[in-house]
């Protein structure tokens, strides 16, 4: 089969022919229809060698949906047919976090070995893929798959973020949304369908403003030296209840920390590698919550399922073929891709 793999550090991602693999005990073999690139990926491919964790070579892709196409020894829960996504951050199934469905937090799977598809384990930029265990596939219902496919990360790790906030998010207040691309522009989405926050979005793309105005933002305004006055402006000087980094560069975070308002909340779901000081003088108002948070449970991916069952959330995609997977990812790191890349494995 084809499959899109991280070969040699500081290399490009190539497509090669590799084994159809095979589910053991327990496991679930996906025919996969679906599997979206992140912008994750490109940071992984970024790291120097002293710093790289993940055996290679490796299969990339940790936005997957897929058909079940065969069952392990053991496996129950799925029948072959079955159209699922995939619940990416795998965890040891055994902890408090994990019976609760918040795997994303399982403090055990560092230390045990257990690694997400695409991010140390064989992804879904594949034509086929194992996972581990049958809990962590949820039904797509009907569900487009190449729709769906972002929903897994881009609209996951956007939704966990939201939630945590939504006591804050209340008549009158401010939510500020800091690059709108696979992330951010389903961010907007989410808050328009959850809360009745005014939403405003930054960016340096004017195309990408677009797109935000077009999903549902009240106000756009370019990311630049002047956005965090220009929010201030906005909300008659208090700020924004709640900032939603989703670039993480040092830039954004000084925006984020310059628009926030007091007892506001500042979460860095971005990657860009920037800091934001906190502590008692440090530039921050008084009260302010910073937190970086990591993907989102197992319930929180049904729920974002369902929103998008529902019509309230949609994910805007450019697809490409596996063979054309390299070429999405050059876009990708260009910033040429407006929303989401999905590669359609099967044509």
């Amino acid at each position: 089969m084809k499959a899109v793999q991280y070969r040699t550090v500081g290399s490009a991602p190539e497509v090669v022919e590799v084994p159809v693999p095979e589910p053991g005990p327990g496991q679930v073999l996906l025919k996969v229809t679906a599997a979206g690139l992140c912008h994750s990926d490109l940071a992984v491919m970024s790291w120097p060698q002293e710093q790289f964790p993940y055996p290679l070579p490796m299969t990339l892709g940790h936005e997957g949906v897929g058909t079940v196409a065969g069952l392990g020894s053991g496996a129950a829960g799925v029948a072959e047919g079955d159209e699922v996504a995939v619940y990416g951050p795998w965890g040891c199934g055994l902890c408090r976090a994990c019976a609760e469905g918040r795997e994303n937090s399982c403090p055990h799977a560092a230390r045990l070995g257990i690694m997400p598809p695409g991010l140390g384990r064989p992804g879904a930029l594949a034509e086929y893929m194992v996972v581990d265990s049958p809990r962590h596939l949820v039904p797509l219902n009907g569900l487009d798959p190449a729709q769906a496919a972002p929903l897994t990360d881009a609209g996951l790790t956007p939704y966990h973020a939201i939630r945590a906030s939504l006591p804050k998010l209340v008549p009158g207040s401010t939510a500020v949304v800091i690059g709108v691309g696979g992330l951010g522009h389903i961010a907007v989405q989410l808050l328009r369908a959850l809360t009745p926050a005014r939403v405003v979005a930054l960016d340096v793309s004017k195309e990408k403003l677009e797109l935000a105005r077009a999903v549902g933002a009240h106000e756009t305004l370019l990311s630049d030296g002047e956005a965090a006055a220009r929010v201030r402006e906005l909300t008659d000087g208090i700020g924004a209840e709640v900032v939603l980094d989703f670039v993480g560069a040092e830039a954004t975070l000084a925006v984020a920390g310059a628009s926030v308002a007091v007892a506001g909340d500042v979460t860095v779901v971005g990657i860009g590698g920037g800091t934001l000081p906190v502590g008692f003088g440090g530039g921050l108002p008084f009260d302010v919550s910073v937190c970086a948070p990591y993907w989102g449970s197992r319930r929180e991916l049904i729920e974002v399922l369902e929103l998008a069952r529902q019509g309230l959330v949609s994910s805007h995609v450019e697809t490409f073929s596996i063979e054309d997977a390299p070429l999405a990812y050059e876009r990708l790191h260009s910033g040429e891709v407006g929303g989401r890349a999905v590669v359609l494995p099967q044509g």
